[in-house]
């Protein structure tokens, strides 16, 4: 169990330090400034998730290139989709003042995710601590296990299951991280216009979000175009994702299929209950983020605490973890 706040920092100094990347939006400086801070948001969710479902939560999607390992932010779930690393680096320089050699990169990220669900308008948690950093990445096995925006239902439960989350709580409540955020229109073209090869659309879309898709994604169009997950309130985490999933307006086919799908007998009634009740969803959210917030972490003297998320500390600079018995938690 993970369970952990820092020696000899006052509590305070981190939340100060790390609730201060609200000003992020400031950054931007320009009138696409919110909208840009809001994909900020959504992209620090997504690169937690992302993390997790690797080799566990142990910030190795953080990890740049080296001779030795390719970085899973090349990955096929990742590359030109995950960002928000440049706010990590932020926080972590922040934190490093505040707290030296005490907080790991992978819990910057599981606290990074938290903040950046509540900025939105989404429920908050306790976050616990504790994890450690990894000291490669694996992008192969980012390959093998990140699901994609094409997947069946069962693809989508057998890569939920094959991390630890076997739970349709787990698969029907994270999949409602889509509440923000944008997808490439090249994620959904067979989708639109050639489903399964058969020359037609996907007959579970509905047919005027058919048509309004069609035009921000024309068959010969731009294929990296950006298009909202949530056609009601594209910015804000609420539950909304899931009311689309019941009009059949899901964007990417591995979210429809919790409902549409021939294979969503335990699924459609979370997506029914969620969607009519926001509380429920956020309820569920928060659950399955612990849950997930859990997944194999490197503990005890298992990797390292590093100094720069981007990279492993040289051998002169690793440092001695703090004692297993000054354990707690923070929010």
């Amino acid at each position: 169990m993970i369970d952990f706040l820092f020696q000899g920092c006052d509590a305070s100094i981190l939340l100060d330090n790390t609730t201060s990347f609200r000003t992020e939006k400031d950054a931007f400086g320009n009138a696409n400034s919110a909208r840009g801070f809001d994909r900020y948001l959504v992209q620090l969710t997504k690169c937690d998730r992302n993390n997790c479902f690797v080799q566990g939560c142990d910030a190795s999607i953080l990890l740049d290139n080296t001779t030795s390992f390719r970085t899973e932010k090349d990955a096929f779930g990742n590359a030109n989709s995950a960002r928000g690393f440049d706010v990590i680096d932020r926080m972590k320089a922040a934190v490093e003042k505040a707290c030296p050699k005490t907080v790991s990169c992978a819990d910057l990220l599981a606290i990074a995710a938290q903040k950046s669900v509540v900025l939105a308008g989404g429920p908050s948690w306790k976050v616990a601590g504790g994890r450690r950093d990894s000291l490669k990445g694996f992008m192969d096995l980012a390959n093998k296990n990140l699901p994609a925006p094409n997947f069946t239902l069962k693809q989508l439960k057998d890569s939920f299951k094959n991390v630890g989350l076997d739970r349709p709580s787990d698969l029907v409540a994270l999949s409602g991280g889509h509440t923000f955020g944008k997808n490439q229109c090249r994620f959904i073209m067979d989708r639109l216009y050639n489903f399964s090869e058969s020359g037609s659309p996907d007959p579970t879309l509905d047919k005027s979000y058919l048509s309004t898709l069609r035009k921000q994604c024309p068959r010969n169009g731009n294929q990296s175009i950006l298009v909202d997950f949530d056609l009601r309130t594209p910015t804000v985490f609420d539950n909304k994702y899931h009311v689309n999933l019941k009009e059949n307006k899901g964007l990417i086919q591995s979210d429809q299929e919790l409902f549409s799908s021939r294979d969503a007998s335990d699924t459609i009634p979370l997506v029914r209950a969620y969607a009519d009740g926001q509380d429920k969803f956020f309820n569920a959210f928060v659950e399955a983020m612990k849950r997930m917030g859990s997944l194999s972490p490197l503990t005890g003297k298992q990797g390292e605490i590093r100094l720069n998320c981007r990279v492993v500390n040289s051998k002169s600079k690793i440092m001695d973890m703090v004692d297993d018995n000054e354990l707690v938690s923070y929010m």
